[in-house]
């Protein structure tokens, strides 16, 4: 049962959104704030009471268009706490989603909001709540024909290095986002991402085949044949024995 603050300057917005998470089982109580100033008010004296009270703060729904600070400045405030609440940012505008998962938000939901798309988000917070697991791992933004679209990081088989970005594969599809491909690799390590290659990093558990030939080592991802540097050849030999022994 999950503890929240919405954040709106607007009141009619701020309304709205109560309403729909205080319907919502999975949420034992929901307050509201019109501004930083009280948000970060209500957030620290929650923090103080420890992290089991009642009036505790496990996520904040913050909208980024504020008088003042914004929701993304409350939320690398927020990010100076021992043990931060998680943040789903809900917006107008969809040109902020990348600053908003560098920030670490569990996720990013367009205003108007829509309940089937706010019970997803309450979805994955309650997923993440107990775990902690940083949410930047869970999804990734991604630009398709001018909209913003959220790609499951469990549905990428690897991701290939393109200059300052990297191109996701999908077993449907590819997209190309503006990620070095260092910071992915550290930001996946947990859900079984490896480097293999300067240019590839890819999902163990995506991995069909291993060849080696010639001295050469290869990985088989569907239809697709990428080549493992002598560099990380034997971390990748090892990270498969441990998972085929699991």
């Amino acid at each position: 049962m999950l503890r929240v603050l919405a954040v709106d300057d607007e009141a009619p917005a701020l309304e709205e959104l109560l309403y729909l998470l205080r319907a919502d089982p999975r949420i034992r109580s929901a307050e509201g704030a019109t501004g930083a100033t009280d948000a970060l008010r209500l957030i620290g004296a929650a923090l103080e009471s420890g992290p089991h009270d009642e009036q505790g703060v496990d996520v904040v729904f913050l909208d980024i268009h504020m008088a003042g600070l914004t929701g993304l400045d409350i939320a690398r405030l927020l990010a100076g706490f021992a043990r931060p609440p998680l943040i789903v940012f809900v917006t107008a505008h969809e040109g902020f989603a990348v600053q908003a998962f560098d920030l670490k938000a569990v996720d990013y939901v367009l205003k108007p909001v829509r309940r089937e798309r706010l019970a997803e988000a309450v979805r994955r917070v309650a997923e993440l709540s107990g775990e902690r697991t940083p949410a930047e791992q869970s999804v990734v933004p991604v630009e398709l024909g001018g909209v913003t679209r959220f790609l499951a990081v469990a549905d990428i088989a690897y991701a290939e290095a393109q200059g300052d970005y990297a191109r996701l594969h999908t077993a449907t599809g590819s997209h190309l986002v503006r990620v070095p491909l260092s910071t992915l690799e550290d930001r996946w390590r947990s859900h079984g991402f490896v480097r293999i290659h300067r240019s590839h990093l890819v999902a163990l558990a995506r991995i069909d085949e291993l060849r080696l030939d010639a001295g050469s080592m290869t990985v088989r991802i569907g239809g697709a044949e990428l080549p493992v540097s002598r560099r990380h050849a034997r971390t990748l030999r090892d990270q498969l024995l441990r998972r085929s022994e699991r």
